[in-house]
């Protein structure tokens, strides 16, 4: 695992630079079905990732944003999980808060995992049972254990629903684009919780989920369920990462919402 660490933090800071590159020459902007962009930059990205890291691990599967999905990862003990460019939003308006998330899952599991903010100069990394740092330093979760005054990057227009039964305290709340880096800031305790509960793809939250929970925070759909990666549909119902004193009661809030598993279909 310490070598496949090694491979993803290398490529992650060769991925930012090409990344940087393309942004300061003037992106080409296109929409994909469904509505959202994405760059020649995210594609550059992808492509000198899928070369390098298959090239590096060619018995290892692959599942990319930015790739058709090809079933034979479903084969593979290992696969890789890349997100090229998490925030392509932050990257297209030169805003900071975007990433390279890249990921190894073994059997379902995240086992080494790296989150690189180029314009930041953050790296955030993590193997299994071995903790995660940030820029080579130990990270930890925050020990906030109350929801009044807690810091959460979440829209503010998400929490004034009327899906809540009980209204939420006043929180300091704020975004960042990036779904993997905003749940690594959550392990490193720069921020209590973060969650979403709108379906999120393996790619945008593999990575941050072994960093976050390596620096202690708690990560599963806002049921309470754990993740499972790598799956036929590479989904998660939805998203709660939260310091471990704040996840039972975000999940106990959640609890009369509907939660459907992208997998089976069943509530």
């Amino acid at each position: 695992m310490s070598e496949d660490l090694d491979l993803l933090t290398e490529a992650a800071r060769l991925a930012g630079m090409i990344a940087l590159d393309r942004r300061r020459d003037g992106l080409d902007i296109q929409t994909k079905p469904g509505g959202s962009p994405v760059t020649d930059g995210d594609l550059a990205v992808n492509d000198f990732l899928m070369d390098g890291l298959r090239a590096a691990r060619p018995d290892y599967g692959w599942l990319s944003e930015e790739t058709s999905d090809d079933p034979d990862r479903l084969t593979r003990r290992r696969t890789f999980v890349i997100d090229p460019i998490d925030g392509t939003v932050a990257y297209i308006k030169n805003r900071p808060w975007w990433t390279v998330a890249l990921t190894v899952v073994e059997d379902g599991e995240p086992v080494a995992a790296v989150v690189h903010a180029p314009v930041l100069n953050e790296t955030f990394c993590a193997l299994r049972g071995q903790g995660a740092s940030l820029n080579g330093h130990p990270i930890r979760a925050s020990d906030v254990e109350r929801l009044e005054d807690a810091s959460m990057l979440a829209d503010a227009a998400l929490l004034e629903r009327p899906i809540w039964e009980e209204p939420w305290p006043t929180m300091r709340l704020e975004r960042r684009n990036s779904i993997a880096y905003r749940m690594a800031l959550v392990g490193a305790g720069g921020f209590d919780a973060t969650i979403a509960l709108g379906a999120k793809w393996d790619w945008d939250v593999a990575a941050g989920a072994l960093i976050a929970t390596e620096g202690g925070a708690r990560v599963s759909d806002h049921g309470g369920r754990p993740f499972r990666f790598n799956q036929p549909v590479p989904q998660q119902a939805s998203l709660v990462c939260a310091a471990p004193g704040l996840h039972p009661l975000i999940i106990q809030r959640c609890r009369p919402i509907a939660l459907t598993d992208p997998n089976d279909g069943r509530p």
